[in-house]
């Protein structure tokens, strides 16, 4: 058995190839156990990251679980992608043609 758990330690784990282009979300989800698999250089977060894929296909978990799984993973990668809410600034159209109209009269009499 020791020769077995030196093995398994030597060798990192493998990205597993499940893909199902079929099904939208687990397409989706893949997507982005790849992406973060690609970055990740530990090999005991690869294995994590084989670990929650395995369980979202078995459905041993569900979507929001498995992305919140990943969350984790992602930030210790790229910490740019820590979780951040963005906040989008929202126009109707006529707002906007109003305030284009008096931006450009202003433009134009400076």
């Amino acid at each position: 058995m020791s020769e077995e758990s030196e093995n398994n330690k030597s060798t990192p784990p493998e990205k597993l190839l499940i893909d199902d282009s079929s099904d939208f979300q687990f397409h989706a989800a893949y997507l982005a156990y790849s992406d973060t698999y690609d970055k990740a250089t530990n090999p005991e977060t690869k294995e994590q990251l084989n670990q929650n894929i395995t369980s979202l296909q078995q459905n041993q978990i569900d979507y929001p679980t498995f992305y919140k799984n990943m969350t984790q993973y992602r930030a210790e990668v790229n910490p740019q992608h820590a979780h951040r809410r963005t906040r989008i600034q929202v126009q109707r159209k006529r707002e906007w043609r109003r305030k284009a109209k008096r931006r450009l009269r202003n433009k134009r009499y400076k």
